[in-house]
């Protein structure tokens, strides 16, 4: 049977690093043994331009009959002025809204090629592993009411509120705690249950569910603002971290620069059981360098890594393109932005050519 796919590419440097992922699933097709079903459409920027929208009922409803999902990265400068509404980062909320796509997976992993990359000292980051668990669908970004009024006088008001209920709590929880079982065994839930009524739901509602379903994992509380020094101070004390939608917007990041590189960093978001997930790099569109080849494609080939374990039950196989990266790390092969004394720098079109050789030797 075959594995549905679609591909958005979007903006900036998107349509660079899916080509290289092309690469990878042809591989996957003819050394592999895996057929892939797949479609590609359009996202963001370049939606806006076809079709007046950031995201478009068609492509939706397509999006909704795939196993996967697969994209590469929305915005730029073309369309700052573009109506809020449409803007092309409204393409890809609708996204994950619409097909409630509730819980963002991102790994902060430091590869030990690069452990000196990390703006922190080496003994602090190596063989660091964290897993951020975000809540995607709720909180502050899309709670009601929210808006600017004009008071008059020339004063404004910008109003937006945080919300969660116990079913968007718990089921964040879940996939949090199922996901430590797997790996280190600990889950740190963070929030503000100091200054925030949301974050007190939040902590008696983690608590509640660890008590019911989860006593095995070990379970720690930390407000969010500690969760950030202590990013910095001593991550590796850190397995899975739970947190908001606000709130694993900022942690993330941080964790994610804890690696040295954004171009290095996968995400997912998950649904319910059935519904297709989403997979993308963290790093952004990039539009600064788009098209001049220096991008690098590996956070995108390690999405879809992502995508082989969570979505298509293909777990072998995603450890086996995981590896090929770290091969290919350690012998030096490096897009600019990772690049180093003593290694080879090659294009976005090379390091995907390389991964290939990788695989083909494992």
């Amino acid at each position: 049977m075959a594995h549905k796919l679609m591909i958005l590419p979007g903006d900036g440097i998107g349509p660079e690093v899916m080509a290289e992922v092309r690469k990878v699933l042809g591989w996957l097709e003819s050394d592999g043994g895996l057929n892939f079903d797949t479609s590609e459409d359009l996202i963001g920027g370049a939606a806006i331009d076809a079709h007046g929208t950031s995201l478009s009922d068609e492509t939706l409803e397509k999006c909704r009959g795939v196993d996967a999902i697969l994209l590469g990265a929305v915005g730029g400068p073309k369309w700052t002025d573009v109506d809020y509404n449409i803007r092309p980062e409204a393409g890809l909320l609708k996204l994950r809204k619409e097909l409630d796509l509730f819980a963002n997976l991102r790994p902060a992993i430091v590869f030990d090629a690069l452990v000196d990359a990390s703006s922190l000292k080496p003994e602090i980051v190596k063989g660091l592993d964290i897993l951020i668990v975000r809540e995607l669908t709720g909180g502050v970004y899309f709670g009601e009411p929210r808006g600017i009024e004009d008071l008059g006088n020339g004063e404004r008001r910008g109003v937006n509120t945080q919300v969660y209920t116990t079913s968007e709590i718990k089921r964040l929880g879940r996939v949090a705690f199922d996901l430590a079982r797997k790996r280190s065994n600990k889950v740190t839930s963070c929030e503000k249950a100091n200054v925030m009524e949301s974050g007190m739901l939040w902590r008696e509602e983690i608590t509640a569910l660890h008590k019911e379903e989860f006593s095995d994992v070990t379970l720690e509380h930390m407000y969010a603002d500690n969760c950030a020094m202590q990013l910095l101070r001593d991550p590796s004390q850190f397995d899975v971290i739970a947190t908001d939608n606000l709130f694993g917007d900022i942690l993330s990041d941080e964790a994610a620069m804890l690696t040295g590189s954004l171009g290095m960093l996968p995400s997912a978001s998950l649904g319910n059981p059935g519904a297709p997930g989403l997979y993308e790099p963290v790093h952004g569109s990039a539009p600064d360098i788009a098209g001049q080849g220096k991008a690098n494609p590996l956070a995108t080939i390690l999405s879809l890594a992502m995508a082989l374990r969570y979505s298509l039950d293909q777990g072998t196989i995603a450890d086996q393109l995981e590896q090929a990266v770290q091969n290919i790390l350690n012998d030096g092969t490096r897009t600019p932005d990772i690049m180093a004394d003593g290694c080879r720098e090659v294009s976005t079109s090379a390091m995907g050519d390389a991964l290939i050789d990788a695989l083909n030797k494992i």
